[in-house]
């Protein structure tokens, strides 16, 4: 979705051609990954860091295109909104002292932008979503100017219907309708790519299936949209109604959501989940190459499959398989639950958390699926992302035990040890361990992340101001803290 395409309407002969390719382009991915050379290499790991642009009202300034002209850095791309940015930050290899690089690489990007903002009268951001928001930053005049975004939005309409409805539980409940897409670009994040071996990545990915909801929980930061205190990690709903409508269209029409958790454990390996997204989903952007990819497979030649990817890109599960041409071609699994901030250490601390604790599993991840059904794994991660810290998850209660409901806290602070072991074992420096989790064992004695402190804050100062008022103090202190790169589980009160 990061592509530039140059218009937004097609006809029914390109919808034919692109479909007829990303059939092509399945084959030709099942022969791909039978090459013995094929995923080989170091193990890496990347990131993709959205951000907010708010004046210092704490108000969204919608300024994206003049800041990226002026950084003038291929790494830095526009979000759906003209407050929003994007920076993919440069791979690392995974051994020695990764999590520290990215982090390293997060505050230098912040303070560069945070001084081009400044030229705009204006600051950067890191937070799930904005708590100051309000209606009228949404709707079309909010929405960057690109032909991606145009077609994403009326092909959206066409299939759920111009108007939907977005309705979420929570203290303050919330109903609204909308008519675009802008209402995702609420929802900022920190996407982590892990790049691994195409013989172990059914695990690998089972593994980080299983432990996503324990990491929403810990790690959650969203619980506000348009001053309603909702989920603790309402981007969770948010993106999912926003693009798929409120009402599932599983249940609707009986056409699978764009939106998901995933449609059961990976089975066999990365083929059917590519797979699924072609047979399930219909295009929507159907932009077509030149490119022959059975030709180029056959002189010997690593394909882009630019149509399946471009395809891939337009269906949301919170985690994704990714194929990249690169090295002669290789996989990643993309990690899209994680919230963006409260501080760059946080960030990284999640980071380190879910792979940890993947590996950390993986080898027994074959034990632990038939102990926990699929079902009830997507009831743990929208728990998860309902109740925050706070939740209670399905979870066994020991080796070879059944499923019990236990509090997020136990079951993590029980897991660490396994997550310290899983990073070790991948050859991440012990320093760097002790100190990412130690981050998360601060939040675990703390019983607070990013969502507890700023309700804790609003309904503090909201006892003696106004709801925008108190929003705004909050938020001040907010963006105080995450400059200074304070652990979150250390704020205090204002």
């Amino acid at each position: 979705m990061g592509l530039e395409i140059r218009k937004s309407e097609f006809s029914g002969a390109e919808y034919e051609r692109f479909t007829n390719k990303l059939f092509g382009h399945l084959d030709v991915l099942q022969q791909l990954l039978q090459r013995p050379d094929f995923g080989q290499g170091k193990v890496t790991l990347g990131a993709e860091l959205e951000l907010y642009i708010v004046d210092h009202k704490g108000c969204p300034l919608p300024v994206n295109r003049e800041i990226q002209a002026r950084m003038n850095d291929p790494q830095l791309t526009l979000e759906l909104n003209r407050y929003n940015l994007e920076y993919n930050l440069t791979p690392v290899d995974m051994a020695g002292r990764p999590f520290s690089a990215i982090e390293t690489e997060i505050r230098d990007v912040l303070k560069k932008l945070n001084v081009l903002a400044e030229q705009q009268s204006g600051q950067i951001v890191p937070i799930g979503i904005l708590p100051t928001l309000q209606r009228r930053d949404f709707g079309l005049h909010a929405m960057t100017d690109l032909s991606r975004y145009h077609a994403l939005t009326k092909a959206l309409a066409q299939m759920r219907g111009q108007t939907y409805a977005i309705r979420i539980d929570g203290d303050d409940p919330i109903s609204l309708r909308a008519n675009d897409v802008t209402l995702e670009g609420a929802n900022t994040s920190l996407q982590m790519h892990y790049r691994v071996a195409p013989q172990q990545f059914a695990d690998s990915y089972n593994a980080i299936q299983l432990v996503t909801p324990l990491v929403v929980a810990i790690a959650a930061n969203s619980p506000f949209l348009l001053g309603n205190r909702l989920w603790h990690e309402t981007r969770i709903p948010l993106f999912k109604h926003a693009i798929d409508g409120c009402d599932h269209l599983s249940v609707k029409t009986g056409q699978p959501d764009r939106v998901n958790f995933g449609h059961g454990w990976a089975r066999h390996g990365a083929y059917e989940l590519f797979a699924e997204t072609v047979y399930l989903h219909q295009p929507i952007l159907p932009v077509c190459k030149r490119e022959s990819a059975g030709r180029l497979l056959a002189e010997g030649k690593t394909p882009s499959l630019f149509e399946l990817m471009l395809h891939h890109g337009t269906v949301w599960p919170w985690n994704r398989p990714v194929y990249d041409p690169v090295d002669t071609g290789h996989l990643r699994i993309e990690i899209r639950a994680l919230p963006a901030g409260p501080s760059a250490c946080d960030m990284m601390a999640n980071a380190a958390l879910i792979i940890g604790l993947a590996e950390g599993l993986r080898e027994r991840i074959e034990e632990i699926i038939p102990a926990m059904p699929f079902q009830t794994l997507e009831y743990n991660f929208y728990h998860a992302a309902q109740q925050g810290i706070n939740a209670q998850l399905m979870w066994p209660s020991g080796p070879r035990e059944r499923l019990l409901r236990r509090p997020v806290i136990d079951i993590l602070t029980e897991l660490l040890p396994i997550a310290r072991r899983g990073l070790l074992n991948a050859g991440i420096n012990r320093a760097e361990v002790d100190y990412y989790l130690g981050i998360i064992e601060q939040r675990l004695a703390a019983r607070s992340n990013g969502a507890c402190w700023q309700l804790r804050q609003f309904n503090r100062l909201s006892k003696s101001m106004v709801k925008r008022r108190a929003l705004r103090r909050m938020l001040d202190q907010y963006i105080d803290y995450s400059r200074s790169n304070t652990p979150v589980a250390e704020w205090g009160d204002i």
